[in-house]
């Protein structure tokens, strides 16, 4: 091959592989950001709030069209998030244009967001991080549904030499029961316990031989590669799952349970993301697993390699990340709208114009600050790959 033909052939692998990052990527930040603001809109529609842009992406307009109540519908040029600007906005972010509302007549008003009863504009709100959560719990459920569960036993393969699981006494064949006296049963089950509770020591029961036995072990934190060569934190025990016969299977589930598995899915997220926060305050996590729209779309498209079911269920995931981050009270965040809104209420009058221009000075600053840590470290996450 020649000089010419090995730059091509490097030009287009190099396209290709940028492309089963970044299709993956929009698909999934899309869905999500589409249903966050369809939660605003939708509300807001119902209150007679006048809708003016429902905006997927930021900056310049590359498509879009009116619909019969006049608002515009648009698809703009930088795919990083979407809002939606009602009547009496100045901006994307719903700071009002105190001109605007001054000039406004009583039918105008009638419209505005901002001479919206406090409920009204709480609900509106809060409607953005809800409807992700209903997202991620659709997913999930229609996942179960469609594409099942691979099950393995929580049934114990190898134990490595020196590891927690020995010093606690552990056996090839175990069969773990419960921890800490919650019912597990899928090898997952056990390890989504183990991995939030590193330094913590655990009460396992397992049945051996026919014969219940109590083990206590405490998981170490271990940094683990996944196949994709990321870094992850997590409690470790240092034992394998089994892979026999009869302890590996596919579950999948009807409406009823799909839905149930949904909920208890979506509060794991949950649960796991303040665990995590919590780490980071007492210093058992590390800043560095914060990821940002770079690590999102690696994620994104190793992830596609797995299948629709595997990109669909990080969607979920996401969409629950997304509405946890929003509810922080965090002014220009939907938390720091909903902290400004109790304030309201227990006063009974709004915070001054200028306190709430400081404060969402402020939270534009935070999330600046926020986004540029979490790239940094997306680029040291690749850039150690």
């Amino acid at each position: 091959m020649d000089a010419v033909s090995a730059f091509g052939a490097t030009v287009t692998g190099f396209g290709t592989s940028l492309l089963s990052y970044v299709i993956p990527f929009l698909f999934v930040l899309t869905l999500v950001v589409f249903f966050h603001e369809l939660g605003h809109f939708w509300v807001a529609r119902r209150a007679g709030v006048r809708i003016l842009t429902f905006s997927l992406g930021f900056g310049p307009e590359i498509a879009g069209f009116n619909d019969r109540h006049g608002t515009r519908w648009r698809l703009s040029a930088i795919p990083l998030g979407g809002y939606v600007k009602f009547y009496g906005d100045e901006d994307a972010a719903s700071v009002p244009d105190q001109a605007s509302l001054a000039r406004m007549t009583p039918a105008e008003r009638r419209e505005s967001f901002f001479f919206q009863p406090v409920k009204w504009r709480a609900a509106i709100v809060a409607a953005g991080p809800i409807a992700n959560f209903i997202l991620a719990i659709v997913i999930f459920s229609f996942v179960f549904m469609v594409f099942g569960r691979p099950v393995s036993a929580p049934r114990v393969d190898q134990v490595t030499a020196g590891s927690a699981a020995e010093v606690a006494g552990f056996k090839p064949g175990d069969l773990v029961l419960e921890i800490d006296g919650a019912k597990v049963e899928s090898f997952a089950d056990m390890q989504r316990i183990v991995g939030i509770h590193a330094g913590q020591p655990l009460m396992f029961r397992v049945e051996r031989g026919g014969a219940d036995v109590t083990l206590t072990a405490t998981p170490e934190l271990k940094e683990v590669k996944d196949g994709f060569g990321n870094v992850h934190r997590t409690g470790l025990l240092g034992i394998s799952r089994s892979l026999a016969e009869g302890d590996v299977t596919v579950h999948r589930y009807g409406p009823v349970e799909a839905v149930a598995m949904g909920v208890q899915e979506t509060w794991f997220v949950v649960a796991r993301t303040f665990d995590y926060l919590g780490g980071l305050i007492a210093g058992r996590e590390s800043a560095d697993q914060l990821g940002g729209p770079i690590r999102i779309a690696q994620v994104s498209g190793q992830v596609a390699t797995f299948g629709i079911g595997a990109l669909l269920s990080l969607a979920a995931v996401l969409s629950v990340s997304i509405g946890l981050l929003n509810l922080f009270p965090i002014p220009m965040l939907d938390g720091g709208h909903l902290l400004f809104y109790a304030f309201e209420a227990v006063r009974g009058r709004p915070l001054s114009a200028r306190t709430q221009d400081i404060g969402f000075r402020i939270g534009l600053a935070l999330v600046l600050m926020l986004m540029i840590f979490a790239t940094w470290n997306d680029v040291l996450h690749i850039a150690a790959m």
